[in-house]
């Protein structure tokens, strides 16, 4: 009897825990700051394997019906012309794993009003991410469109570098160092694109996705 009693006590612990992890992301959920980087530094795979980590994740989290875009712009290359970041994520509006709106629409989203910020920049698991990994790589302005920086990289060589050039990060609790350090997307350089350098001003390698349908 008591090993029969042990036994239900764990499998009614395991389906609660189950439902409870259910319920950490909204069926609405359209915007989410990655929970882990892909490893590489700055090397994601382009927009490509970008796209696919967003998509990998939201999977995970039941949200993968949608079509997830990641918030990165690049420079032009021979096959294909520079892209902003905040061309590739729709209109909005946009919502958190816990159903909070983050943004009305592009405007809001790059000039206000938001809800972006260590509370209701969460993760695709409804997380939040800890203050010394704050550093978020978009490669972009304020405005959302590719950052240039005086003509020197700052999307690690179109998110495919692990050494050579830079990333433009933004602050997903928006403070901290750098030229605008209340900026989400748009703080200040990476010291390189190696995990290391990334790592060494507070950041990880992760990236923000947006539901673009």
């Amino acid at each position: 009897m008591e090993v029969t009693v042990k036994t239900a006590t764990l499998i009614i612990g395991v389906l609660l825990a189950s439902a409870s992890m259910a319920q950490e992301t909204s069926p609405s959920m359209t915007f989410f700051l990655t929970s882990k980087a892909r490893g590489l530094g700055g090397n994601l795979g382009g927009l490509r394997g970008a796209d696919a980590l967003c998509r990998q994740l939201a999977d995970a989290a039941g949200a993968g019906q949608r079509t997830w875009r990641a918030y990165l712009s690049v420079p032009a290359a021979s096959d294909q012309p520079a892209v902003n970041a905040r061309d590739r994520i729709g209109r909005g509006p946009w919502f958190n794993a816990k159903g909070v709106m983050i943004a009305a629409g592009l405007t809001e989203l790059h000039d206000g009003p938001n809800e972006l910020g260590a509370t209701h920049t969460l993760t695709e698991k409804g997380t939040t991410v800890d203050p010394g990994r704050h550093d978020v790589m978009t490669g972009s302005n304020p405005d959302g469109t590719l950052a240039t920086d005086r003509g020197g990289d700052t999307t690690c060589g179109g998110w495919t570098s692990l050494s050579a050039g830079r990333a433009m990060l933004g602050h997903h609790n928006r403070t901290g160092g750098g030229q605008r350090p209340a900026s989400w997307n748009s703080a200040h350089l990476s010291r390189g694109c190696s995990q290391s350098n990334l790592r060494a001003s507070f950041g990880d390698g992760l990236i923000y996705c947006f539901a673009a349908d």
